[in-house]
């Protein structure tokens, strides 16, 4: 299942590396990653999306939200039906 992550993270050097690093360490491919600056010049805003389980994702985001770096971490997901779909962060 396709899973889609925000991350808030302080805008140091290496901070992207480690975020990385954590998921290469668990071999979790990450299809795609986005990393947008934000209104707080010290903080970027990184967004990817990723493939696994349930299990996966939470360990992911447990181990995620344990880096010095990361400031928040929240799963993007689909939220209602095919008519009335929209997307919801849900705090995993």
């Amino acid at each position: 299942m396709k899973h889609t992550l925000s991350i808030l993270l302080q805008n140091e050097s290496g901070a992207l590396v480690r975020v990385a690093g954590l998921f290469a360490a668990r071999h979790v491919n990450i299809d795609t990653l986005t990393v947008a600056a934000t209104h707080d010049p010290a903080v970027s805003q990184l967004t990817l999306v990723l493939h696994g389980d349930e299990g996966t994702l939470q360990q992911i985001l447990r181990q995620v939200r344990k880096l010095v770096d990361v400031l928040d971490a929240n799963s993007l997901s689909l939220v209602g039906s095919h008519d009335g779909s929209r997307f919801a962060a849900t705090p995993a």
